[in-house]
């Protein structure tokens, strides 16, 4: 695992951390939807997590893109299918998420092993 896996799970972890010790019931069972809805289901979670990659690179929220790359790594992604993930954010969205794109390659280069 790179260093900068490991330090963006631990930075979320205690952010999570902090946000749900709030105690606040809403985000508590937002936070818990979050979690459960990419279970595997009538979809099963690696194309969910696929789901959930182009979204995010669509939404240019970096930290998403992270965390769903990865994710997309972990079950057991190819490149090839990855680079498809990234071809239809890109037709998706259009030209302003090649910053997004370019960063998620670098990760998922970073991630190889």
């Amino acid at each position: 695992m790179s260093d900068r896996v490991k330090e963006f799970r631990l930075k979320r972890e205690e952010l999570n951390e902090q946000v749900l010790s709030r105690d606040n019931i809403n985000i508590k069972r937002f936070f818990s939807l979050d979690t459960a809805v990419y279970n595997d289901g009538a979809l099963d979670t690696k194309t969910k997590e696929l789901l959930g990659l182009v979204a995010s690179v669509v939404l240019r929220c970096d930290d998403c893109i992270t965390y769903h790359t990865i994710r997309v790594r972990e079950v057991g992604l190819t490149d090839e299918e990855f680079d498809e993930v990234m071809s239809i954010a890109l037709v998706v969205r259009g030209s302003i998420t090649i910053p997004h794109i370019r960063q998620a390659v670098k990760l998922w280069k970073e991630i190889e092993n």
